[in-house]
């Protein structure tokens, strides 16, 4: 039933959110298109208008309606009558209140002024290795982030704080115990990887001109079951995803010259987090049910997307021919079994967005035990490089050669963004544990996609994920469609059961991994 003060919170909400979006297409802007010139200004900008948005949500109006409806230490309602997506969208404005009135608008303000300038110098230290350069902007963004932890309070750990903005159902001592497990197993599976014949992929990494790439980025969104008129696709150096609402959404990909497969499986993995805000109730824009239920659910998207789709086999026994064409001088002598070996082979890198599916985890696992000892104070940032290599060749038996291809890679730090890594690792293992009952409600998918269809994916997870928005945490989504609480088991399964096959390996999981987290599936 309408409630007067309820629909005028949602109001306040929807004007407070439109300046969000706003906020939005600066950030968009200062990623594709504006003049390298323009920094200082835009960096300005971006701070006053988050401190203005941060003033308008931790009001004392917004926060006179919402105390009208709601304890907001709880979430608990203090009137009756209130439907379930009332009640929800005021337990998660509760939550969104008390974290955000935590902090001073003087806090928000510097902070995004910092981290706003700190990008664009994190991209010159990157370009030029240059650590130096980046170290005093990296140091003020930690000493912001420890602040933001004292401010924001925990019980065991600083990162937990930090964490919980991204994933509030996760504690650092959670994660370490899935990770514990992730890393045992996909270390196990590396090894009988590396024992076996090598697949030869170099036909993928013969160069591919601007104008090509710009082809074939083109052409691999046309293929994705999105709504053209509601995105965009244009070019950044880190590729990224941003909506500003359920009907605009932009996503960018990255063109590398000597690796065009980058280049389709961002488009891949960026239209996955596309699809997802396009998939929330628009009805609900403005409110917590239009947003997403958290980070590591929103990777989850993508990492379908880029791998449980755009990695298989029946994904390119539709699209291959059509690539062949794009590229005759590199493909019209591969095979379709070549091609897929090639794009699915595992070799240990040292850049994130470059790793395999069985590797990749590792690199978060890194940047977990890292983030974690830079926040808790054990680790100094000019002992950066030294510690990110040793825990690299502890992961992976190797050495970055440079700081670019190490601590420089990724562009969260200098936007601020700790706690925010563990969620990539985390989507990936609650991708492939909602994969079981999609796989079970559709057995002929592979069939369906053979044919290029691709909407009953989609409309798969707008059902089951997208159209819920915030209604669920992540726990309670993974416990509603598969039952269970999340777990890498059935991540695990899906690696050893894929490779497996790739590499034709035999007693994967014998030895250690016996009682591994693919037997435990049974």
């Amino acid at each position: 039933m309408k409630n007067k003060i309820y629909e005028e919170l949602v109001e306040r909400s929807k004007e407070i959110q439109r300046y969000q979006g706003i906020l939005t297409l600066l950030h968009w802007d200062q990623e594709t298109c504006m003049p390298a010139g323009g920094i200082t200004a835009r960096s300005e900008q971006v701070a006053q208008l988050s401190a203005f948005i941060h003033e308008q949500r931790t009001s004392r109006s917004f926060k006179a309606l919402l105390n009208k409806l709601v304890y907001i230490n709880t979430g608990r309602p203090k009137v009756k009558h209130l439907s379930r997506t009332q009640q929800a969208c005021l337990r998660e404005w509760s939550r969104d209140f008390w974290r955000a009135t935590k902090l001073p608008a003087s806090f928000v303000k510097t902070f995004s002024q910092v981290t706003s300038e700190a990008s664009q110098i994190w991209a010159m230290a990157k370009k030029d290795n240059n650590f130096k350069l980046f170290a005093p902007f990296l140091k003020k963004i930690i000493e912001l982030n420890q602040q933001k932890a004292e401010i924001w309070g925990f019980e065991d750990h600083p990162y937990d704080a930090l964490l919980e903005a991204y994933e509030p159902c996760m504690t650092s001592q959670r994660v370490s115990h899935i990770f514990d497990g992730l890393e045992h197993e996909i270390k196990h599976l590396l090894n009988k990887i590396q024992d076996a014949k090598k697949i030869d992929h170099r036909f993928l990494q013969k160069t591919v001109s601007e104008e090509k790439q710009k082809e074939i980025g083109k052409w691999i969104m046309s293929k994705m079951p999105v709504d053209e008129s509601y995105t965009r696709l244009d070019i950044s150096s880190h590729p990224f995803s941003m909506a500003i609402h359920p009907c605009d959404s932009r996503i960018t990909t990255r063109h590398v010259p000597n690796a065009f497969m980058s280049n389709i499986f961002s488009v891949l993995h960026e239209s996955g987090h596309s699809m997802y805000e396009m998939g929330l109730p628009a009805e609900q824009w403005g409110t917590p049910l239009c947003e997403a239920a958290s980070l590591s659910v929103h990777e989850s998207q993508s990492r379908w997307w880029e791998t449980l789709i755009g990695r298989s086999l029946p994904f390119w026994k539709h699209h291959y021919p059509e690539l062949q064409k794009i590229l005759p001088s590199h493909l019209q002598h591969v095979s379709l079994e070549q091609f897929y070996r090639a794009i699915n082979h595992v070799a240990p890198s040292f850049i994130r967005v470059e790793a395999d599916e069985v590797t990749y985890c590792l690199h978060i696992i890194l940047r977990f035990d890292i983030e974690k000892r830079l926040i808790s104070g054990k680790l100094a940032v000019q002992d950066l490089p030294d510690a990110w290599n040793a825990k690299f060749k502890e992961l992976f038996g190797m050495t970055p050669p440079t700081n670019a291809q190490g601590c420089l890679q990724d562009i969260h730090w200098s936007l601020g963004d700790f706690g925010y890594f563990p969620t990539y690792a985390l989507g990936n293992i609650l991708a492939a544990q909602l994969f079981v009952p999609f796989a079970k409600h559709h057995p002929n998918w592979e069939e369906q996609i053979k044919k290029g269809d691709l909407a009953f994916i989609r409309e798969w997870l707008k059902e089951n994920v997208h159209r819920h928005g915030r209604l669920y945490s992540l726990d309670e989504i993974v416990k509603k469609v598969t039952g269970k609480p999340l777990s890498e088991a059935a991540y695990c399964h899906y690696l050893k059961k894929k490779y497996s096959e790739i590499y034709h390996l035999h007693d994967v999981h014998h030895g250690q991994g016996e009682k591994s987290a693919a037997a435990r599936l049974h």
